[in-house]
C-alpha cells in the first residue's frame, strides 16, 4: 500500500475515532442529565409525600390560625361522655345557679315554632362567638336531658373577640334525636376570618324563616346567641359569664370534669343555665317527661 492510501486510511481512523468518542461523550452527557433530572423527580416526591403525610397527620381540630379546637378521638370521647352524663343530683344541687346566671330566657309569644309535628327549639350562633359558645355546653347538657347527640366537636371562639379563644362546641355536623322536640341549629360562620372580607367566613345561612324570628323578637340588633323556644321562649346574648370557661388557659376535658361538682364555679354558671334552658324546654313539651320536668324545674319555669 502506497503511502497516500495509508495516510487515507489513518485519516479515515480517526475520523471513525473522533466520532465513537463524541458520541460516546454525548452519550454519558444524555445519561448524566437524566440521573440528574430522575434525582431531582425522586427529591420531589419524597418532598411532596412528607407534605401529604404532614397534611394528613394534621389534628381534624385545629383550624387556619393555628389554634388548637380541642380534642380528637377516644379523647374527645371522654369530653362527650363527662358533658352528657351530668347526675340529675348535681344540676338540683346546682338549681338557678346561686347567682351565676346572669339572663334567663324571655317569654314571647307568636305561633307555635314546630318541626318534624314537634316543637322546636332554634339556635342561631357563630363559631366566632364567645357568648354562643358558653351557651353550647349549657344546651347540650339540658338538651341530653330530653334526647341524644352525635356528631358533636370541639371549636373555640375568636382568637381576638371578647373572651378569646373560649373552649366549645360546633353543631356544624352534629345529630340530635328526641321523642320530645326537634333541635336546629345554624352556625352562620366560623372562627376564621376572610381576608377578602375582614369578617369571619361564612359557614351556614339562615332560612328567610329563621331570619324572620330574628328579626320579629330579637330586633334589629341581631344579637347571637338567639335561641327561640318554640314561639314561647328565647334567648339573646350571654347567660353567664363566658370568662369562667377560661379564654382558652381551661381545657375542655377540665371544664367537662368540673360539670360533675356543683361546688365548682363552672358548673354553677354552665348548670343553672341548663336547668333554665331545662325550664323552656319543659314549658315547649307539656312538662314531658315527667322525670326531667319535676317541681324544682317548673319552680324556674314560674320565673321566666
Amino acid at each position: 500500500m502506497g503511502k497516500a492510501s495509508r495516510t487515507k486510511v489513518d485519516a479515515n481512523r480517526r475520523e471513525k475515532i473522533a466520532a465513537q468518542r463524541e458520541a460516546a461523550r454525548r452519550a454519558e452527557q444524555r445519561k448524566r442529565i437524566l440521573l440528574a433530572t430522575g434525582s431531582i423527580i425522586v427529591v420531589a416526591a419524597i418532598v411532596l409525600t412528607f407534605v401529604i403525610i404532614k397534611l394528613n397527620n394534621k389534628p381534624s381540630g385545629t383550624s387556619a390560625q393555628g389554634v388548637s379546637n380541642g380534642p380528637t378521638g377516644t379523647a374527645l370521647a371522654s369530653v362527650v361522655h363527662n358533658l352528657t352524663t351530668v347526675p340529675a343530683s348535681t344540676l338540683a344541687a346546682v338549681g338557678d345557679g346561686g347567682g351565676a346566671v346572669t339572663a334567663m330566657p324571655k317569654s314571647i309569644s307568636g305561633p307555635a315554632l314546630t318541626a318534624n309535628g314537634k316543637p322546636e327549639m332554634l339556635f342561631i350562633g357563630a363559631e366566632y362567638c364567645p357568648y354562643c359558645g358558653a351557651e353550647r355546653w349549657a344546651m347540650i347538657v339540658a338538651l341530653n336531658r330530653f334526647g341524644t347527640f352525635t356528631g358533636l366537636s370541639t371549636v373555640h371562639s375568636s382568637t381576638t373577640d371578647t373572651d378569646p379563644d373560649t373552649p366549645t362546641w360546633t353543631f356544624v355536623h352534629a345529630t340530635y334525636t328526641s321523642p320530645y322536640l326537634t333541635f336546629t341549629s345554624v352556625e352562620e360562620t366560623t372562627n376564621i376570618p376572610d381576608p377578602s372580607t375582614g369578617s369571619y367566613t361564612l359557614l351556614q345561612t339562615p332560612t328567610a324563616a329563621q331570619q324572620a324570628l330574628i328579626t320579629k323578637y330579637g330586633g334589629s340588633s341581631g344579637t347571637i346567641p338567639f335561641i327561640d323556644f318554640g314561639n314561647k321562649y328565647m334567648i339573646e346574648g350571654a347567660s353567664y359569664d363566658a370568662g369562667l370557661l377560661g379564654q382558652g388557659k381551661i381545657s375542655w376535658a377540665t371544664i367537662a370534669s368540673d360539670l360533675h361538682n356543683p361546688n365548682s364555679s363552672i358548673a354553677k354558671g354552665v348548670l343553672g343555665v341548663a336547668n333554665y334552658i331545662t325550664a323552656a324546654i319543659c314549658g315547649m313539651t307539656g312538662n314531658q317527661p315527667a322525670s326531667v320536668c319535676t317541681p324544682a324545674i317548673k319552680s324556674l319555669e314560674s320565673q321566666i
